[in-house]
């Protein structure tokens, strides 16, 4: 007699097309999300439709008459080749149509509704902590439990849907029992938790500040901060599935760095800036999402914190940056790929450490000016961002060092020459600010300054006509934008229904940026200086401004207007700056 196990072994085909693994990317983590009305233990099982066979060959028995195909009975009351009486059919559409109605009436979603789906989440979590304590050793005993918990897990990503209801998920406890749950000892739980606070702090929840706020803070005081650092040293990226928690856990940071004192907190009582950093520096055959988004979260947690940027130096993080970067020197990243986006993270990473005093140290000591000027040289993808490196290096009162640096090691040539190109409205500002702080920070009577007024004097004061053709082009532009503002407030004051509260200063302020102010302001300054510099160029800068009868008076109003801007409670910095415009507004007269 045969075997039972025999006559039900499923059969298995050898050719079997196995499971294909979708393209990783952002979309391919997203949680399926469950509806109120839907089996949340079915966990995402789908069913399988038979194909349709493409012959059309008859086969097996002829078909019933035409009569039997609508509804006939035949002689013994019963529908061909279905066994069933009209009694019993009727009998089952009345269920079907039960059934229908029950799925028509949606569940109504509200606190009542969760503190239902509360008490069962937290029934699951304590039934599958029993049971794995009891049976430590037998994991077929606690399987079950695990299941049931982590289809009720993925069922709490509707409440990204209903964000009113976060806090009365945190005032229940829930939050705390979801964090509590990236520490499980199954890591493909604690992958779906990550994921699922993911969503729940997803910048694209329609949720308002408050309610955002009370659910994450109930979440940090569960220490979500380091049960999401723990996940990152005990995940395995050879594994998909913990590639994939990986990139949930820098997506959650990601969120959470929206405010800036969490932003801090991550960097002060995490060793994540360090994690970040030291994944940036994995060697790939190919850049990965993980790299990539590694140099995105570096990036974003250095601007959003000064106390971070401080942590950076002491890891060395510049000189670690300019090594990354040094690669792309002389060649460009694939267009379109994951490492292009790496590489601009790596340039807005070291962006912003250069507005402290010490990242200027740093990138001076670690040749990082050198590196710039070969880039500006020999690159292509990387000209215009080392650009704007130089010109935060020597940017500010803290600039000086550098802006010598730059001349020790023939950079005005390059510079220049970048200069008379034209160029984008970007690039441009960042030339000109180049210009402004070279002439602002070079020691007076010092070699480097003496060098540098004789690149504005050679070739008959060809940078100087530049510098005056991109204001004339800004001026022009700003005019424009100024027009129609003086008619819309001319309007807005006639108006009788103003709101008081509607001030559209911001708004007309970055109509002015983005027409040229910023170039038409530096490249004032710029002219300003040379002004009062030498005596040649002053006359010529007269001659320019004569041709469109103008005179140094329209130069002095914008300098004046910078000053105007400036707060009374400045910084240092500022200070500074202020000082050199008041000693360049006497000099325009």
């Amino acid at each position: 007699m045969a075997d039972i196990d025999d006559l039900f072994k499923p059969y298995a085909p050898s050719n079997k097309r196995k499971l294909e693994v979708p393209q990783y990317s952002s979309a391919s983590y997203k949680v399926t999300k469950v509806s109120p009305n839907s089996d949340s233990k079915s966990n995402g099982t789908t069913t399988v439709e038979d194909e349709e066979d493409d012959d059309d060959i008859e086969a097996g028995p002829a078909l019933p008459p035409d009569e039997a195909e609508d509804g006939v009975a035949d002689e013994e009351g019963r529908f061909f080749g279905g066994g069933i009486t009209s009694g019993t059919a009727d009998a089952l559409n009345y269920i079907d149509e039960l059934d229908t109605g029950d799925d028509a009436t949606a569940e109504k979603i509200d606190a009542s509704w969760l503190r239902k789906l509360a008490l069962n989440f937290e029934r699951r979590i304590s039934k599958n902590s029993e049971l794995r304590a009891k049976y430590e050793n037998d994991p077929q005993k606690f399987m079950g439990s695990e299941a049931d918990l982590d289809a009720d897990l993925k069922a709490l990503s509707i409440l990204s849907d209903h964000s009113d209801l976060y806090g009365e998920f945190a005032k229940l406890g829930c939050a705390a029992s979801l964090v509590s749950l990236l520490a499980h000892e199954n890591t493909d739980i604690a992958i779906d938790a990550i994921e699922i606070i993911k969503e729940l702090t997803d910048e694209d929840v329609e949720a308002e500040q408050q309610q955002w706020d009370l659910l994450v803070d109930a979440m940090l005081d569960a220490d979500l901060l380091n049960l999401l650092y723990g996940n990152v040293s005990r995940l395995d990226e050879a594994n998909e599935s913990d590639r994939a928690g990986l990139y949930h856990v820098l997506a959650v940071i990601e969120n959470l760095s929206s405010r800036t004192a969490i932003a801090e907190s991550l960097g002060r009582n995490t060793s994540f800036i360090p994690w970040l950093l030291k994944r940036v520096q994995q060697k790939e055959p190919v850049v990965s999402q993980n790299k990539q988004y590694s140099a995105e979260i570096l990036a974003i947690l250095l601007q959003s914190s000064s106390p971070n940027r401080t942590l950076f130096f002491g890891l060395d993080g510049i000189d670690i940056l300019l090594q990354l970067l040094s690669p792309y020197r002389k060649r460009d990243p694939t267009k379109g790929t994951e490492e292009e986006e790496f590489v601009e993270n790596l340039f807005d990473s070291l962006t912003c450490c250069l507005d402290d005093s010490e990242g200027k140290i740093q990138f001076r000591e670690a040749e990082g000016i050198e590196l710039c000027l070969i880039m500006l040289r020999e690159g292509k993808m990387s000209k215009p961002r080392a650009l704007r490196l130089l010109d935060h290096a020597l940017g500010g009162s803290q600039g000086a060092t550098c802006c010598q640096k730059l001349v020790e090691v023939a950079g005005l040539k390059a510079i220049f020459t970048a200069f008379m190109k034209k160029h984008d409205t970007q690039t441009t500002e960042h030339l000109l600010g180049i210009l402004a702080s070279l002439l602002r920070s070079l020691p007076g009577d010092s070699a480097e300054r003496i060098r540098l007024l004789a690149k504005f004097v050679e070739k008959d004061y060809e940078k100087i006509d530049r510098v005056m053709k991109i204001r004339r082009e800004s001026a022009s532009k700003v005019a424009a934008v100024d027009q129609d503002i003086r008619r819309e407030r001319a309007r807005l004051s006639s108006s009788a229904h103003q709101d008081e509260g509607d001030d559209p200063g911001d708004e007309w302020l970055s109509r002015r940026m983005d027409a040229g102010l910023y170039s038409l302001q530096t490249a004032d300054v710029v002219l300003a200086w040379l002004v009062a510099e030498d005596e040649g160029a002053k006359g010529r800068i007269q001659g320019l401004l004569a041709e469109r009868y103008e005179s140094l008076e329209v130069m002095r109003a914008t300098l004046q207007e910078q000053l105007r801007d400036f707060d009374a409670d400045a910084e240092d910095g500022d200070v500074m700056f202020q000082e050199m415009l008041m000693t360049l507004v006497e000099y325009l007269v």
